[in-house]
């Protein structure tokens, strides 16, 4: 099963970027539903890579090593992608806590406000731009 590299997440971008210029009730409603949304999204996938997990299971009777060894190697990558799509899964639970408590859009640092277009780029932020920097360069 492939996934798209974060394609999906434009549905919440575009959720974010258009709710800018709405009152705080409204916006933090169109939020959520797009959060939501693209968690929904993300349980499924997660769903059908568990699923290809299975298919990958069975015996190993009368394979030579190179049958095994691209066995292990598809396990391998179903592991990588499912391990990706739980940390995704994290962010978007993160978002929604973060949004229940009021605290959606500031950054847990500085306590700044997090830009519209950061949001809109990955809905799942939770530093500004300059924090963020900040922790990559540690």
């Amino acid at each position: 099963m492939l996934v798209e590299p974060e394609s999906r997440t434009t549905a919440v971008a575009s959720h974010v970027a258009s709710t800018s210029g709405e009152d705080g009730g409204d916006r933090n409603k169109r939020i959520r539903e797009a959060l939501l949304a693209r968690r929904t999204e993300l349980l499924g996938e997660r769903a059908g890579t568990l699923t290809e997990l299975g298919f990958h299971g069975g015996g190993d009777a009368g394979e030579d090593a190179a049958d095994l060894g691209s066995r292990a190697l598809a396990r391998e990558h179903e592991l990588a992608l499912l391990s990706a799509i739980q940390t995704r899964l994290d962010q978007v639970d993160r978002a929604l806590e973060r949004l229940a408590s009021g605290r959606y859009g500031w950054c847990e640092w500085c306590s700044e406000e997090i830009p519209v277009a950061r949001l809109a780029a990955f809905p799942a932020a939770t530093q500004c731009v300059r924090c963020k920097q900040l922790e990559e360069r540690r």
